[in-house]
């Protein structure tokens, strides 16, 4: 068995899709891609990636509606589908059967009541749960009410299905997350990016003519962002792909070892404080030369109401005589945000 620890991205962007996808019951479609998300993660650190298919990972990972598909994955050419419940009664072959006899392949999936951790209890053949069922039926008469027979492969055995060239531990090494401001690594006056999303390995994503291996990260720029009709920073990190999908703003791919996390990661726009403060105001970068250790920041009243693009902060405060002060990154930090509306766990 593997247990697959959740965190918020995965929370986010579970919710926001059940949101999207209009499910009538919230709660049990979260859960559904919660273990999809579990299942997925399996498939990534332990088989070879050009030997399966999530067929909901665009719409999980962007939070848009799912197109229609009979099962959640393909897996050495085997229909898989994922099963995700608190209750293990929904694991008994007669109930597996009943939900889903069509797929080759059903993989089974506990998760606790917090949906903090999600158990891999393995996998079966649907063929073989049919026979289950029917060999109980037929010579069993009824089970003993204390014990019944879970049938479930050890997911390693998973491998089996597949070539001799499946191997394992092939744990992905990006280190980033939606959300995470970065530079292009060696530039001496870099531009800061935000993550928007990580393409899994699976998908040889091809920039400019070449393809690329391993996982490539996704990124947009906050001079396009704020060009978008959303406030982008009120946006939970797990649904900035979503987001930018949705409003067709440009994103740009980078392999992730030409990636570096900004050491200066404030950009106009932003909204910080003054760590030395005991009571600090909320200030707004207006400027911050690439490359620079500097932020100017300014204070506005009424920031939501002045109806200027970030970029053109600098001039505003200039035309309008605002005071400004200019402070090292390292002096000043983000305002936490507390008005995501995203879903949180119970």
């Amino acid at each position: 068995m593997y247990r697959f620890t959740t965190d918020e991205v995965d929370h986010e962007r579970a919710h926001h899709q059940a949101v999207i996808q209009g499910a009538d019951d919230l709660d049990i479609k979260r859960i559904g891609n919660l273990g999809e998300l579990a299942f997925e993660q399996f498939c990534r650190e332990y088989l070879p990636v050009e030997m399966w298919e999530w067929k909901n990972e665009e719409a999980i990972r962007r939070c848009n509606s799912e197109s229609f598909s009979g099962y959640d994955f393909e897996v050495f050419g085997y229909t898989v589908d994922v099963k995700s419940s608190r209750d293990v009664s929904a694991f008994l072959p007669e109930s597996l059967v009943e939900q889903d006899s069509d797929d080759d392949i059903v993989v089974m999936i506990w998760h606790r009541d917090n949906e903090d951790s999600l158990m891999l209890l393995g996998w079966e053949r649907l063929e073989t749960l049919k026979s289950k069922v029917k060999t109980e039926a037929e010579f069993s008469g009824n089970s003993p009410e204390k014990l019944d027979h879970l049938a479930a492969r050890p997911m390693n055995e998973l491998l089996d299905l597949g070539p001799n060239t499946a191997h394992m531990n092939q744990k992905p090494e990006n280190p980033f997350s939606p959300g995470d401001r970065v530079v292009k690594a060696g530039d001496a006056e870099p531009s800061v990016g935000v993550v928007v999303e990580v393409l899994p390995p699976e998908q040889n994503t091809g920039t400019f003519g070449h393809e690329m291996d391993g996982e490539a990260v996704r990124v947009a720029f906050p001079s396009s962002l704020d060009e978008g009709p959303g406030a982008w920073r009120d946006y939970h990190p797990a649904i900035l792909a979503s987001y930018c999908d949705d409003q067709g703003i440009k994103l740009w791919t980078y392999k992730h070892e030409n990636l570096a996390f900004a050491e200066n990661p404030y950009v106009p726009g932003d909204q910080v404080i003054k760590t030395s403060h005991t009571d600090p105001d909320t200030a707004v970068v207006v400027e911050t030369p690439d490359g620079s250790e500097d932020v100017t920041v300014a204070f506005f009243p009424n920031y939501e109401e002045i109806g200027v693009l970030p970029v053109g902060l600098a001039d505003y405060c200039e035309d309008n005589d605002i005071k400004r002060y200019t402070y090292k990154h390292s002096e000043i930090e983000f305002v936490v945000r507390d008005n995501w509306d995203g879903w949180s766990r119970r």
